[in-house]
């Protein structure tokens, strides 16, 4: 990654502090970058803004460094030496889900993702929300703007819900799945799914809209807090859960696709649970 990925507009001197860890008490994130120029910039924004940062300069060192000091969050770039962004990211996942050697511990949230990716390179942005980024931004980025995301990102995986999502509230049981909006957790027939902070926040407002067409305009500004952005996020993520809850992703029961509409969840809820619905019933 290139200096000229960081607006140098945006950069400011930053005061003091060297080595892989330094920072305030706001969150900590890591940030995985091969280019020391751009890692530092991000780091004293990030600092500035009261976070506690720690940097790797290859994809090893990223996945050793949050299997040492599990960060809050990862900002991580797509390429990178040794292993680039996005093989780092699916062995995270892996780690978490308890598929690989060296996993973390049970009951441990996944740690969030921003993948830093080409400007233009839409498949690049698929492929990295296909392995479990929660989020991208673009090159060239603004640090200002990468501090948002992070802010952003962290307020809603903290607060345990997503804007269209009320916080906390009863538990919610359909078709098998089980999702515990204050614990934040989902178990399918008794197992824990290993759930993305995007794929958690996207199957709470499913459950909580039965049987409505929710387009992908309202499920990027009520789920993901956008109110503009790349729609194709919406379709990997719906993709990426059904595998996860659906007895055949090929031919899917619960999540609906309604051709030229959106999506619709399909399963009723289970006798002793919730009702569903609220404020936005009707709306697609």
């Amino acid at each position: 990654m290139s200096v000229s990925n960081v607006d140098r507009a945006d950069e400011q001197p930053r005061a003091g502090g060297t080595g892989t860890e330094r920072g305030g008490a706001e969150g900590s994130v890591l940030v995985v970058d091969d280019d020391p120029t751009v890692s530092e910039v991000v780091a004293g924004y990030l600092e500035r803004a009261g976070f506690t940062v720690r940097l790797a300069a290859d994809g090893p060192a990223g996945l050793r460094a949050a299997e040492e000091h599990r960060p809050d969050l990862m900002v991580l770039d797509l390429m990178l030496p040794g292993m680039d962004g996005l093989e780092v990211c699916r062995r995270l996942r892996a780690r978490e889900s308890g598929g690989e050697s060296g996993g973390g511990e049970s009951g441990d949230r996944p740690v969030p993702v921003i993948m830093l990716t080409a400007r233009g390179d839409e498949d690049d942005r698929i492929l990295g929300l296909e392995v479990g980024a929660d989020d991208y931004v673009t090159k060239p980025f603004s640090p200002r703007e990468l501090v948002l995301r992070v802010r952003s990102v962290l307020r809603r995986a903290q607060a345990g819900a997503p804007s269209g999502t009320p916080q906390g509230g009863p538990r919610l049981a359909v078709a098998g799945l089980t999702l515990d909006p204050a614990a934040r957790r989902v178990h399918k027939e008794g197992r824990e799914l290993a759930l993305t902070l995007r794929e958690f926040d996207l199957l709470a407002y499913f459950l909580r809209h039965p049987g409505q067409v929710c387009d992908r305009e309202r499920l990027m500004r009520e789920v993901w807090g956008w109110d503009f952005g790349d729609l194709s996020t919406v379709t990997v993520h719906v993709r990426r859960l059904r595998g996860k809850i659906e007895d055949d992703p090929g031919s899917p029961q619960l999540i609906q696709t309604v051709w030229g509409a959106g999506y619709r969840f399909d399963a009723a809820p289970q006798a002793g649970t919730a009702p569903a619905g609220g404020a936005e019933d009707g709306r697609a």
